[in-house]
């Protein structure tokens, strides 16, 4: 597959937002690509991170933001057959289609691949097949249409090589080693990267479906599936708060507490379920870092999470609690938790964190959760027994 790599093009804003359809081009920032007639972008309900600008004969620019630096890196999406357009600014990444031989580094990129039937496309994965909690990952993989190929750090470039791997879908770990996005490069193989977990509103994250449905011309199966989590949002629409707090957590090695910046989108998440964040005001104490996990001291986080009225442990990255006991063990400050006391506790487990296809389901289970509704119909969340 062609590609050529040519220049960045710094971009102001950027802009909000259905799905498949097209709304006017914002014609300030839109590049201008010769010959073709630019006829609109794709609209975006949530999502900050990215734009879709269409044009004639079916070319795509998928813009890509990076809100902290004010810069966007811009992949021009050439249509099978389809001609390189002149005029281009330099380091704009072609994308040759089709795109059916993908090597999927950004793990939490497969659910929304697979959401739209998309799995045909990936060739390559960075997670071994013990390590997927998706279904149709470990199928595929069991199968061996999707076959290991290294981690994003140390990718098996021989087997891409051979195999005419044609792009490699990277989540922003692979801006902590350059080198290997270089090698990428250097060997032909365009990398595309997924900056989806820099999104502050939870659907947001699992808006970037639209990016792949362009990758993949899947756009009326993007259009459908968003459609159907966008409808849990709008149930919850006008819903009263029923001023409950929450605390979301899990505790590391360390034994500190491992929470969320209260701009994260998991607070946001309790919010639409009509819930409140125990912390009204938690940021990250390094200014410059982009990250939303913030660590304390179990004794910190009694003196501010203890009254809370749910406790939900965030088992995507810990093991998920059996029973209240795997608390308590943990440290004696939680037998005096509030929650702890009235049976509140609550967990994830290891699925949540792959399972960016489906985040509305997760504020329907906390608004489930904080509404003393039908625990049957939760995907994500259980109740943690005494004992």
């Amino acid at each position: 597959m062609g590609w050529l790599v040519l220049p960045v093009i710094l971009l102001l804003m950027f802009g909000l937002g259905g799905c498949g359809s097209s709304a006017p081009a914002k014609e300030s920032k839109i590049p201008q690509l010769e010959g073709l007639t630019v006829e609109g972008s794709v609209d975006l309900d949530y999502a900050e991170g990215f734009d879709i600008y269409n044009y004639s004969g079916g070319y795509q620019v998928i813009d890509v933001h990076d809100a902290q630096t004010g810069t966007s890196v811009q992949y021009l999406l050439l249509p099978e057959g389809g001609e390189v357009p002149g005029g281009l600014p330099e380091e704009m990444i072609l994308l040759q289609k089709p795109l059916d031989h993908i090597y999927l580094a950004a793990s939490a990129s497969m659910a929304l691949i697979a959401a739209i039937d998309g799995l045909d496309s990936v060739d390559f994965t960075a997670t071994k097949e013990s390590d997927w909690y998706l279904d149709a990952a470990k199928e595929a993989m069991g199968k061996g249409s999707i076959r290991y190929a290294g981690r994003y750090s140390q990718p098996d470039y021989e087997m891409l090589i051979d195999n005419g791997c044609d792009l490699a879908v990277e989540s922003t770990m692979i801006l902590h080693t350059p080198t290997v996005q270089e090698k990428l490069e250097g060997l032909d193989i365009p990398v595309f990267i997924d900056q989806s977990s820099y999104e502050s509103h939870p659907l947001g994250r699992s808006e970037w479906i639209k990016v792949y449905g362009a990758l993949l011309d899947k756009q009326e199966e993007t259009e459908a599936f968003f459609d159907e989590q966008n409808a849990v949002i709008s149930d919850l629409d006008g819903i009263s708060n029923t001023g409950k707090t929450v605390a979301f957590f899990y505790l590391n090695s360390q034994d500190q507490a491992v929470i969320r910046a209260t701009d994260d989108y998991i607070p946001k998440m309790i919010e639409i379920a009509g819930g409140k964040y125990v912390f009204e005001d938690l940021k990250n104490p390094n200014e410059e870092s982009r990250s939303a996990v913030v660590k304390m001291s179990m004794e910190e986080f009694y003196e501010q999470a203890s009254d809370a009225d749910y406790l939900i442990y965030n088992a995507s990255i810990e093991s998920p609690l059996t029973s209240v006991d795997d608390l308590l063990q943990k440290s004696d400050l939680f037998a005096k938790f509030k929650a702890v006391k009235n049976g509140n506790v609550w967990t994830t487990d290891k699925y949540l964190y792959q399972a960016t296809d489906i985040m509305g389901q997760l504020i329907q289970d906390i608004h489930v959760m904080l509404t003393d509704g039908d625990e049957s119909k939760m995907i994500f969340l259980k109740k943690v027994p005494v004992k």
